[in-house]
């Protein structure tokens, strides 16, 4: 059994409950509050200076248009020669077990160093950082 004393504390609380959930969502005003800044309004086609055919572009329907991606570069020269060397030669070599194809010795050793040739090739040849002394790191920099 509850005392009256219980039954209007539990009122209390009950109507306290009421009011947080008929106010949920609502910002207080205060007098003291200042006025939000507006945000300020920057053109998109001020801040690139790209050529036209570079800039993105803003279609009504579909949102943003990228640029067309330019084309992959074609490797030249030893640079070809290495890379099918390294994805050429296990090709090779896999289609000629699938096949049940007996490459002779020497032919297997001439592709083996073919393989390991252009690979050391491509590692030594790779490009490093522009700037040696920004670390081993190529994120941002603070």
């Amino acid at each position: 059994m509850t005392g009256p004393e219980e039954d209007a504390q539990r009122a209390q609380e009950d109507a306290e409950f009421l009011s947080i959930v008929e106010s949920y969502g609502d910002r207080p005003t205060f007098p003291d509050d200042p006025e939000p800044a507006p945000e300020p309004v920057v053109d998109p086609g001020a801040v690139l200076e790209e050529p036209a055919e570079l800039a993105p572009t803003w279609d009504g329907e579909d949102g943003y248009v990228p640029p067309p991606a330019p084309p992959v570069p074609r490797p030249q020269g030893v640079r070809a020669f290495a890379w099918f060397g390294l994805f050429g030669v296990p090709v090779l070599v896999l289609l000629s077990t699938l096949l049940t194809i007996s490459l002779p010795s020497p032919l297997t050793l001439l592709l083996l160093a073919w393989f390991v040739g252009g690979f050391g090739y491509l590692v030594a040849t790779m490009q490093g950082p522009d700037d040696p002394d920004s670390g081993w790191d190529d994120g941002a920099v603070v």
